[in-house]
């Protein structure tokens, strides 16, 4: 496995592969469009001459639907077909921690955030040499974590980020993750935000 600690902000590509991010992005963009136009399952059914478990099995992205049941699901919903394929699983960013100084305090701008989400924040105190539990967040879920003291290993998918204090990453928490503790304690702050359905 690799251990990235390069300097400044690291730009990584999630190791999702390609067909599993656009059926996760059909499923939650068609389940959002269907649910605001206020339309059931058989209503898109009878629009869209596909069958209701076929259209269940989309919106829960455990089927590879075909490009004309796509199109067909799109016309419905009266969206594009860029608009339902369209993903927003962002690409992994940390932050590196800066040298301060004292004597001119500042405040420090982490993570913009562009969209209205809703959001959980929890301060985690991981004693030493503890091994995390992997877990996701859902589709379209984004953590961001800041290591207020100490060091953790944040394990996202197959890739391994080696945080120290001060040390803030944005990812996309749909990927199955874990923090883990060497030789030290420390003490973690992570938001997970949730697109506002």
């Amino acid at each position: 496995m690799n251990i990235k600690n390069q300097q400044n902000i690291e730009h990584i590509h999630s190791t999702t592969d390609e067909s599993t991010v656009v059926r996760r992005s059909v499923a939650h963009n068609m389940r959002k469009v269907r649910l605001s136009r206020g339309l059931s399952l058989r209503d898109l059914a009878t629009q869209t001459n596909l069958s209701t478990a076929l259209l269940s099995q989309i919106e829960r992205a455990v089927a590879n639907p075909t490009v004309v049941a796509l199109t067909r699901i799109a016309v419905a919903l009266n969206v594009s077909f860029a608009d339902l394929t369209r993903s927003t699983v962002i690409e992994t960013e940390v932050i590196r921690a800066e040298s301060t100084d004292s004597e001119n305090p500042r405040a420090r701008m982490l993570f913009a955030m562009m969209q209205r989400r809703r959001f959980d924040i929890s301060e985690g105190k991981l004693p030493a040499h503890q091994s995390g539990v992997s877990s996701d967040h859902g589709q379209q879920s984004v953590e961001y974590a800041y290591v207020i003291s100490g060091a953790v290993t944040l394990t996202l998918g197959d890739d391994k980020y080696e945080l120290g204090e001060h040390d803030a990453i944005r990812f996309s928490s749909e990927i199955s993750h874990a923090y883990s503790t060497g030789d030290l304690p420390a003490i973690l702050l992570t938001v997970v935000s949730y697109d506002d359905e």
